[in-house]
């Protein structure tokens, strides 16, 4: 017997309760029933069949999964597991924000098999947590937190964001040493990137007419050069507690890593239920339409294929400039052994042109079957990408 290709699938809920300031993500407040979107998604599962699959990993992202009633959550891996064949040890995640759960809902998770938590904390600093938007505290979710231990959640993640308005170096030392003390399986800390159109670079353009105060205060983004240092910090302090910094953002103890996030790295194939989800399947990828009523609307019309943008039909040369991009997303590089393996060719030759430009920067480093950043390549990791766009 054949054996099955692995998949992944990710569930898309984009209801919030309030829209974070920095935000551009695809999530809508103001809904007050989920059904309807709920039933759809559960129709765009039944329009697969991919009997030579095996999922080994489930995400359910958002917006705000907890937001909604975890019955929804419930039924619809409900009807995951009734279309598609599970792994004994796939890996079911859900984004929780602390403001949204309760004990019942994570009891309901548990119960109908999610095995991960990511809750969203980005800041210990409840004034920071106001500035930026976030409708929690520190406290509440220090709350969640236990709440998710004392259910027998022993998987989790927790979500930081570095270069927030305010923030000093001396803020993030204080921050990890709360963090390392709950000892989760994982950390992942992103820079903020202040996205046209949301409400946080409104308040920094208003604060910059205003010589970096807002509201009588001070309102400005930290430095270049201190964001740096507050990653770097990061990094080696949950280095030396033995945390494996797998990719940029991604710390775990080892054997935790994320396998929704590894899976796509490596270039494996998922598919994206429910509004502005993505999808990679046979070497084509898609996305769904942004729109919650238009998605509605052509699933209960039998119109599913209106939902669906092709974004890319990839050949050859696309998926090796791709597997070379998501490759040097990981800490560890891109194997070479591996680059062979998936494509029969040796990607020191084939992209002979692109490494010997970014060894002579020293942005890369070529370390027996590895090819990976170099410590400034890390800092500088975008111009390491756009060698294969």
């Amino acid at each position: 017997m054949d054996k099955k290709k692995e998949l992944g699938i990710y569930i898309h809920i984009p209801f919030c309760k309030r829209k974070c300031f920095y935000c551009d993500f695809i999530s809508y407040t103001g809904y007050s029933e989920n059904s309807e979107y709920i039933e759809a998604i559960k129709k765009e599962i039944e329009t697969y069949k991919l009997n030579d699959y095996i999922v080994t990993s489930i995400y359910i992202g958002g917006g705000t999964p907890s937001y909604i009633n975890s019955f929804y959550i419930e039924s619809i891996l409900k009807n995951i597991r009734e279309r598609f064949n599970l792994s004994e040890d796939c890996e079911i995640t859900i984004e929780v924000n602390p403001g949204t759960v309760t004990f019942e809902k994570l009891k309901t998770y548990k119960k109908c098999g999610i095995n991960r938590l990511s809750i969203g904390l980005q800041t210990v600093d409840n004034e920071l947590l106001k500035l930026i938007g976030r409708i929690h505290t520190y406290e509440e979710f220090i709350n969640t937190y236990k709440m998710a231990k004392e259910i027998g959640f022993e998987n989790m993640n927790i979500d930081l964001i570095i270069g927030i308005p305010n923030q000093t170096l001396e803020d993030i030392k204080k921050e990890i040493e709360k963090i390392i003390n709950l000892r989760p399986s994982h950390i992942s800390t992103y820079s903020l990137i202040v996205e046209e159109g949301t409400k946080l670079a409104e308040m920094l353009d208003e604060a910059s007419n205003s010589k970096g105060m807002l509201n009588g205060k001070r309102f400005e983004l930290p430095s270049e050069e201190t964001e740096r240092k507050m990653y770097w910090y990061i990094k080696n302090k949950l280095e030396e507690l033995g945390y494996n910094h797998y990719e940029i953002s991604n710390f775990a103890i080892k054997g935790k890593e994320s396998r929704h996030n590894v899976n796509c790295w490596k270039q494996k194939e998922y598919i994206g239920l429910g509004v502005a989800a993505h999808s990679y399947l046979d070497k084509v990828r898609y996305s769904n339409i942004e729109s919650v009523e238009s998605y509605v609307k052509n699933i209960k019309n039998g119109k599913i294929l209106l939902n669906r943008i092709i974004q890319e039909t990839q050949n050859l040369k696309d998926m090796k400039k791709e597997y070379m991009l998501l490759g040097l997303r990981k800490i560890d590089g891109i194997s070479i052994k591996d680059f062979k393996y998936k494509f029969s060719e040796n990607p020191i030759f084939i992209f002979r042109n692109e490494l010997n430009k970014l060894q002579n920067e020293e942005l890369i480093e070529i370390d027996g079957d590895n090819i990976k950043l170099t410590n400034k390549g890390i800092d500088l990791a975008n111009l390491v990408w756009q060698e294969f766009i």
